[in-house]
């Protein structure tokens, strides 16, 4: 009925004397009658020049408080933050999950346990933890990056697994906590690294992140996107410091591996 109601008063205003052919000019009763309308009101440019200039700072400063978090933790991270060769002596690695493709590790979670790879080779690290999501039987990211470190030349035994890293600021908290890892270099791509390397040393680890490069495709910036709302959470993991999703008893794993690896 309110819908009928509503067809025939526009067809009165449509028919009524005062509204031109072809709805060039609207007059009175046609703007009174989308008033009444149950119709999406759209947004509208500011008309004076005052309000204007208010809608371009309120953007203005939507912008900066959504790129604050992301700032944050870029200059949290400092100058700790480099490349595979600039990395320092550590004993462990710690390298963040970063999905899987029919069980295998996704490209960006290969290059990432490559250089792991690389610095176990080069000695600059004893013990790889990895850190990943095994929420589910069906996914285990940390058995398939060992698998994957194992073919690459680390040993068995200087891998360790945590299997409860369902973002980084549990596996940042699960390292210390847990694996009583109190110096690390972490691994993961520029766009991440930044973020966990504040979340670590927050948690309390001693942290240098190793950006590992890739090119700049189309994943690539949509994880930089992501960074920004990733961001803001972890702003929040930083200052209120919450548990883990899963915390559970420490573990031995990281203490054994590094004795498996003295001389």
């Amino acid at each position: 009925m309110r819908r009928a109601r509503e067809a025939s008063e526009v067809r009165a205003v449509r028919e009524a004397p005062g509204r031109p052919e072809g709805g060039a000019k609207r007059h009175g009763p046609w703007l009174r009658l989308r008033a009444r309308l149950p119709l999406r009101v759209a947004l509208r440019v500011p008309r004076t020049r005052r309000g204007r200039r208010l809608a371009v700072q309120g953007l203005m400063a939507l912008c900066v408080l959504a790129l604050l978090p992301a700032t944050w933790m870029r200059v949290g991270a400092g100058d700790r933050v480099g490349t595979t060769a600039d990395a320092p002596a550590r004993e462990v690695a710690m390298v963040f999950g970063a999905g899987l493709w029919n069980g295998r590790p996704t490209p960006y979670l290969a290059h990432r346990l490559d250089a792991a790879a690389e610095l176990y080779r080069t000695g600059k690290v004893k013990v790889v933890l990895v850190t990943g999501d095994n929420s589910r039987v069906e996914y285990d990211e940390p058995d398939a990056m060992r698998t994957y470190l194992t073919g690459r030349g680390v040993p068995d035994d200087r891998i360790v697994s945590d299997y409860a890293g369902f973002d980084s600021w549990d596996s940042c908290v699960r390292a210390k906590k847990i694996f009583g890892v109190d110096r690390a270099v972490l691994v993961s791509q520029g766009f991440h690294i930044h973020r966990a390397t504040t979340l670590c040393r927050s948690a309390g680890i001693d942290a240098y992140g190793v950006a590992v490069d890739e090119p700049r495709d189309a994943t690539w910036y949509y994880g930089g996107t992501r960074e920004l709302a990733a961001s803001g959470k972890a702003a929040l993991d930083a200052l209120f410091r919450p548990d883990p999703r899963f915390l559970g008893p420490q573990e031995a794993g990281v203490t054994e591996a590094l004795a498996s690896a003295a001389p």
